[in-house]
């Protein structure tokens, strides 16, 4: 199945111009297919913008004669496996925005997806809002991982960093909030899941995640447990 979407060059939707268009949605469930579709129109999108399909096949037969601004691709397609696209879209566009929204959370499919090019990874089960919240970071340049992907992929990091010039030596203290905080990030927590476990609102858990983010001289989750992990504020 594909939607129809505007002629290379046309204007994004009036709903908001500054939106990149078009973008294409690859997934082989209605039911998903219709959810990321209400998903994106809620972000400002247009019907006229998405290019929905179902298969790698519909997907590069739409690339063939169109480029797309904004990839959401599911790994599992009744015709292979997403990654091979995320290497092509990638391969034309080492700019273009890859978000995987998949169900699958091995280690193979993580790292391969990441390492074939994409921008992001969330998985099918987060709520619109999260899923929602990873297409903004993906907009703006982010490269979003959802807190459990984070979590597999600190497994597969050594507990302390090796030594190297990157490595700040500066002393960082963080208070015993951030560090409780910290440590539910580490469990693959997401934000709204820190706010209820901790009682405080998603705003103010927002807010000690940057003010973390700041001390450790870090831009991700991933990198925040890490760097806590080396500097041993973390068991």
């Amino acid at each position: 199945m594909v939607n129809p979407v505007p002629p290379s060059g046309a204007p994004a939707s009036s709903s908001d111009a500054a939106l990149p268009v078009p973008v294409l949605v690859v997934e082989d469930e209605p039911l998903l297919q219709r959810r990321l579709q209400l998903v994106l129109q809620q972000l400002g999108y247009s019907p006229n913008d998405l290019v929905i399909v179902d298969s790698l096949k519909a997907a590069r037969e739409f690339l063939s004669h169109q480029p797309v601004a904004l990839a959401l691709v599911d790994l599992v397609l009744p015709d292979g496996n997403g990654r091979s696209l995320i290497l092509e879209l990638r391969a034309e566009d080492p700019g273009l925005g890859i978000l995987v929204v998949s169900a699958w959370s091995s280690e193979e499919a993580i790292l391969g997806a990441l390492r074939a090019g994409a921008t992001g990874y969330v998985l099918k089960e987060r709520d619109d809002l999260e899923v929602s919240l990873s297409i903004r970071s993906v907009l703006r340049g982010g490269a979003p991982i959802d807190p459990f992907i984070a979590r597999r992929i600190l497994e597969l990091l050594p507990v302390t960093a090796p030594d190297s010039p990157q490595t700040p030596t500066s002393e960082v203290e963080l208070t015993e909030r951030e560090c409780l905080i910290l440590r539910h990030v580490a469990d693959g927590l997401t934000n709204r899941e820190i706010a209820e476990r901790v009682m405080l609102s998603r705003f103010t858990v927002d807010t000690h995640i940057k003010r973390i983010y700041r001390k450790l001289a870090v831009s991700s989750r991933v990198s925040a447990v890490q760097q806590a992990k080396a500097r041993g504020l973390l068991e």
